[in-house]
């Protein structure tokens, strides 16, 4: 039997899932046992308010906004969570390394969760409802949109395959399709958290890697000089994107509007003509990179089958080469025009006869 070899971040966020999960369920009031009984499968209950977020108790229990992403209120969730951080989150620690992945999951995890909180506040403020003081915000959903927008950025064609090929679907498409799936079931079956918490977390890691993630620039992998990007100001990576064509433009309406609120507040900056030109290159990078399959890590794809790093380094090695042959060209001193040879006068020699003596 092959041992699974999971990176040390995605090996301690799964096992606090797990740990943290089965903790809730024994700590959780008697009352909600009933509900777990009549649905053991999807029952929420009662979170435990030192473990999951409850805006009416757990405003003493700071550590919560980050502990209740790790704490599911069902095993439907606790499944779903589960395999979400082993594929995703193997995949992504290796392909940023443990220390970027570990900021990825603070921003996607306790932004939304606080986010929450405070809708939550703000709704109890204006409607004097009981009950939003007593929902509980807890669960994966959010990092799993994260995950989903992060796939987005380094796999949008990788196609995944579902029910033995059946069904045939690219990674572009998967946070559209989570965001629809989270917003429907949130109107009509009641499940507003997880809606919440879904575009939450969408949001929030579309911001972070679209305007605040440092990555290795293009010519980094090749030229050793250690020059970054930050944010990615690809085409493919715009807000508009993640929706379906016939909604782009007016999605993109919106969004340049807020962005420009955004650089007038200077909340982020804007990005300038070759910031686009280098998020452009590193997502064609991306493609041709080959980089491997989110179900099976030790593949790859691609044209090919060049791993990203070779991919950078080659065309960085081409963008340079070509660079230095235009500088030569340009700074090599025209060649002076040829000066016509002075002309040789010949003199006839004179013969003189000295007298002798």
């Amino acid at each position: 039997m092959a041992r699974i070899n999971l990176p040390p971040l995605t090996r301690g966020l799964l096992g606090s899932l797990v740990v943290f999960t089965l903790l809730n369920f024994a700590l959780r009031p008697a009352s909600s046992w009933t509900d777990r009984a009549a649905k053991p499968v999807t029952a929420v209950g009662n979170g435990v308010p030192y473990l999951s977020i409850v805006p009416g108790v757990s405003v003493v229990y700071p550590w919560v906004f980050l502990l209740a992403t790790t704490v599911e209120q069902n095993v439907l969730g606790l499944v779903t969570t589960g395999l979400t951080v082993f594929y995703g989150g193997r995949y992504l620690e290796r392909a940023w390394g443990s220390t970027e992945f570990a900021k990825f999951i603070l921003f996607v995890s306790m932004v939304p969760n606080l986010l929450s909180f405070l809708l939550y506040a703000v709704g109890y403020a204006l409607s004097r409802n009981e009950r939003t003081l007593t929902t509980t915000i807890s669960g994966g959903i959010a990092i799993q949109a994260g995950f989903l927008v992060s796939f987005k950025q380094l796999v949008p064609e990788h196609t995944v395959a579902i029910a033995k090929g059946i069904i045939r679907m690219r990674v572009k498409h998967f946070p559209a399709i989570f965001l629809l799936a989270n917003t429907v079931s949130g109107i009509a079956l009641g499940t507003e958290t997880a809606m919440f918490l879904a575009w939450f977390g969408f949001l929030t890691a579309w911001v972070y890697l679209r305007f605040y993630r440092i990555s290795p620039s293009l010519s980094s992998a090749a030229t050793g000089d250690g020059s970054v990007i930050k944010g990615d100001a690809s085409d493919t990576f715009a807000f508009a994107h993640f929706f379906p064509e016939p909604v782009q433009t007016p999605v993109g309406t919106v969004a340049d509007q807020v962005y420009n609120t955004m650089v007038s507040l200077k909340v982020c900056t804007p990005f300038s003509a070759e910031d686009i030109d280098a998020g452009n290159e590193q997502a064609s990078a991306r493609v041709e990179g080959g980089l491997p399959s989110i179900m099976n890590p030790n593949s790859r794809g691609g044209k090919g089958g060049q791993t990203r790093a070779e991919a950078e380094r080659r065309r960085a090695l081409a963008l340079k080469a070509l660079d230095q042959r235009l500088h030569v060209a340009t700074s090599r001193p025209a060649p002076a025009p040829a000066q016509p040879a002075p002309a040789v006068l010949s003199v006839p020699a004179q013969s003189s006869s000295e007298p002798a003596t």
